[in-house]
């Protein structure tokens, strides 16, 4: 492997735990409703793809970008939405691999809700970091994590690399 691959903090057993978590709480909650799945890429590529599989309610799909810097804390990127479905008065859900600082899900969260008529908007992450803001909307994820470090991973980049992993385990710098 690489000389920044670290502890494993999730195997991928772990991972497809998670994973069923979600959709166990996304399937709670939209039973009979009309959603629209939208991914934050490309980090949460690889955790929607999991996840869309075990959803037991019919989901239309879209995609969204707001590039940063794994644990940058101000990202003030632009986000780029090129709306392929239409989300006026509809349940969407939005889609990452995780919470780190929250900056980002927030903007994105606040663009949707600024500029798009929609029903409710619900964000879908494997975990979430104890470090990360208030993002004022309903949350569904596995796995609260007990510190902030670096991960990369199942989505996770450094460098742009090691997206692809199976498994999430710590940064080495």
């Amino acid at each position: 492997m690489s000389k920044h691959i670290g502890e494993v903090v999730f195997n991928s057993d772990q991972i497809k735990t998670g994973v069923s978590q979600v959709a166990d709480q996304l399937n709670k909650k939209f039973s009979h409703d009309d959603v629209v799945i939208i991914t934050v890429v490309p980090g949460g590529i690889l955790f929607t793809a999991d996840l869309v599989r075990q959803l037991n309610f019919d989901v239309s799909m879209d995609y969204i970008s707001c590039p940063h810097t794994p644990g940058e804390k101000n990202n003030a990127s632009a986000i780029i939405y090129h709306q392929n479905i239409n989300i006026t008065n509809r349940h969407v859900v939005l889609v990452d691999d995780a919470i780190e600082s929250g900056g980002t899900m927030k903007r994105i969260v606040e663009f949707l809700a600024q500029n798009y008529s929609v029903k409710s908007i619900s964000v879908a992450t494997l975990f979430v970091k104890p470090g990360r803001v208030n993002i004022p909307v309903e949350q569904h994820f596995a796995y609260e994590m007990e510190n902030d470090d670096l991960l990369v991973g199942y989505g996770l980049p450094w460098n742009d690399k090691y997206r692809n992993m199976p498994f999430i385990s710590k940064l080495i710098k």
